[in-house]
């Protein structure tokens, strides 16, 4: 019977205790680094004939890092972006070692002097008004799924918010009395509060009423799901997202951009909300964004002008709808890193 290696017991450490617990950190960061780490070795086993059970701390140099890093651009033909998230999972890693190995602190310092890969700045995608408006006309609100979609895509393009937010979101997050707004918990747990529309609070009361929630209870459960009751995924909500933009698509050619994804819902809002004229740190604050560039010199706005100026840039896009363990072995290495943050 093979023991655990070395670097299995400090992963264990890494992936249970200090990533969720004392960093706090989502699911999302843990299956990125978990996935990070498959494909580590992965790279062990094609390029060194290493198997899993095999890989200890001491193959993690700053020279095999490199080797990996260039192996994934090169044989996997993985992008920059993905190169340098690959990169900063192992860096977190390191860093975590340095404190878990302090006689060998400075091979952990080497492996975080590599920087990460200067990246193209990508274009940002946004959906026009026209499309946006067009895509959210598509969904029919006389049957329970059409409500269900339309209550999911209207929240993601009114609050901006990311995937994570929108799968995470619970009913006790809601404020259905005026000022009318959410509470979303983004990067790091960080609390924002996000005005709505009242457009909104009538397509979330009517998939509310679908779902027998009442909206004077505290619901701690996600409060979208998909088809089959269960937790909607990121993969679901873009599945939901493209079906539409394919009738659109279909009847209005050019009217959307080639690709869509949850993530444009957010840029189009952003996009919509400075066309408007809002003001750059109101977008800011309504985003959950750190910063944007030298505004942090400015106060925070008190939600009474978040309010006053959201309600003056308001687009009437969003139609009302229709009132009718642990591994045991270190064989199970791999599928224990696979079913991570699931």
């Amino acid at each position: 019977m093979n023991e655990i290696t070395d670097l299995a017991k400090y992963l264990n450490r890494f992936f249970v205790e200090y990533l969720p617990l004392e960093r706090g950190v989502s699911k999302h960061t843990i299956r990125s680094y978990s996935d990070t780490f498959t494909v580590w070795y992965e790279f062990f086993l094609s390029q060194k004939k290493i198997p899993a059970n095999k890989v200890m701390l001491d193959h993690i140099t700053r020279q095999n890092v490199l080797t990996f890093l260039n192996w994934l651009e090169k044989e996997r033909n993985s992008s920059p972006t993905t190169r340098n998230s690959r990169l900063a999972s192992l860096r977190a890693f390191c860093y975590f070692m340095q404190y878990q190995d302090v006689k060998n602190i400075n091979k952990w310092q080497e492996v975080l002097t590599i920087k990460a890969k200067k990246t193209e700045q990508s274009t940002v995608s946004f959906l026009t008004q026209e499309g946006m408006s067009t895509l959210l006309a598509q969904i029919p609100t006389d049957t329970i799924q059409g409500r269900r979609h339309l209550a999911i895509l209207a929240f993601l393009y009114d609050t901006g918010a990311r995937a994570q937010e929108l799968i995470s979101f619970t009913p006790q997050n809601i404020n259905f009395s005026k000022p009318m707004h959410v509470t979303l918990y983004g990067k790091g747990k960080k609390r924002r509060i996000v005005p709505i529309h009242e457009k909104l609070c009538v397509i979330l009361r009517a998939y509310m009423k679908d779902k027998g929630i009442d909206e004077n209870m505290v619901g701690k459960d996600p409060l979208f799901t998909n088809a089959h009751d269960r937790i909607l995924t990121t993969a679901g909500l873009a599945h939901i997202i493209n079906m539409y933009a394919s009738l659109v698509r279909t009847q209005y050619p050019g009217l959307l951009p080639e690709k869509i994804s949850p993530h444009t819902f957010r840029h189009s809002k952003a996009t919509h909300l400075l066309q408007a004229g809002l003001n750059i740190i109101y977008v800011r604050d309504i985003l959950g964004h750190n910063s944007v560039r030298y505004t942090e010199i400015y106060a925070r706005v008190d939600s009474k002008q978040k309010r006053e100026a959201l309600d003056n840039a308001y687009v009437d896009l969003i139609p009302r709808p229709s009132q009718d363990g642990v591994w045991e072995k270190d064989k199970e290495l791999l599928n224990w890193l696979k079913g991570l943050g699931k």
